[in-house]
């Protein structure tokens, strides 16, 4: 996804690393390079808080159900692929 806009970080780059920054995961300079494309960016501000709504409305529907950590590993392996995938066909 791009907006058109020039921006320091790509719009690409913002949108793989913003759930982990709804997490509040990431080292102080990325988070204030995401923070300030979203003050930049509307179409990103836009995907980012789509994303933080659905995480709010999962959490509140599953909120006390755990996933087993079998779970938790494969799910997190399978989104780390995705990622890698999708890096891959991005840069290609």
């Amino acid at each position: 996804m791009s907006c058109g806009e020039d921006h320091d970080v790509d719009c690409n780059e913002i949108l793989q690393r913003v759930y982990v920054f709804i997490d509040n995961e990431l080292e102080g300079a990325s988070t204030e390079q995401i923070r300030q494309h979203l003050e930049e960016c509307a179409p990103c501000l836009d995907e980012y808080d789509l994303e933080r709504c659905i995480k709010k409305l999962v959490h509140r529907s599953c909120g006390s159900d755990h996933a087993p950590d079998a779970l938790r590993q494969k799910i997190l392996l399978r989104l780390t692929q995705v990622q890698v995938e999708t890096t891959i066909i991005t840069t290609d």
